[in-house]
């Protein structure tokens, strides 16, 4: 049965095109591009990327987090939990998708890639450079896990804190830190009208990026 209510929900995409002169050679320096103007329209979380991995079963899972870095041009980071969900799957299985949508600017960009973790002394800086409640939390929430109620939750919460005192900044527990995907593919996608969106995918090959453009 059809839901009208949904079934009648569209939008007419028309602000811009895209086309193969308007990208730069490199994947990563052409979605630094688009990211650097997703952050001068003031879009709403630019940074905001839906993270996918999948299971020793084949269960993919998806979840957002934030965008933490461009590293050489050549990868995406970010942080987590590594006794997480998305950890234990990265352990299991290295891959993963990225997804950026930028509604006010009708923009899709899509990334694949293999995972590796960051350098700690990378993870290390950042973690200290956080809010220490944020530092705080990262000790205080298994992650992922099974708890009894949001009262355990912040209970563990003032417990870490009566235990680092007045410590500020916090140290970095090893079960946190970065992970860089390194991209082998990457598609743009600008929405335009009837459907018919412009869609640009780079593939790596060898040490090189090949475009290609994708019926819609």
């Amino acid at each position: 049965m059809i839901d009208p209510h949904l079934a009648d929900l569209r939008k007419t995409y028309a602000q811009r095109t895209l086309s193969e002169a308007d990208v730069l050679p490199e994947a990563v320096p052409q979605f630094r591009a688009w990211l650097e103007e997703a952050l001068a329209a003031q879009v709403d979380e630019p940074t905001a990327m839906t993270v996918s991995t999948v299971s020793a079963a084949g269960q993919p899972s998806s979840r957002v987090v934030l965008l933490k870095g461009l590293p050489d041009d050549a990868g995406f980071l970010f942080y987590t939990n590594y006794d997480s969900r998305k950890g234990h799957e990265l352990t299991a299985q290295p891959l993963a998708a990225l997804n950026f949508f930028w509604p006010g600017l009708e923009r899709q960009v899509r990334v694949e890639g293999r995972v590796e973790k960051a350098p700690e002394t990378m993870s290390t800086e950042y973690f200290q450079s956080r809010p220490r409640s944020s530092q705080i939390g990262a000790w205080a929430s298994p992650q992922s896990q099974v708890i009894g109620s949001r009262e355990e939750l912040e209970a563990r919460e003032e417990a870490v804190a009566e235990e680092f005192g007045a410590q500020d900044p916090l140290p970095r527990p090893a079960h946190w830190g970065g992970y860089i995907l390194r991209p082998t593919r990457l598609e743009l996608w600008q929405g335009r009208p009837s459907r018919l969106h412009d869609r640009i995918v780079y593939e790596l090959e060898g040490a090189t990026w090949k475009r290609s453009r994708l019926a819609p």
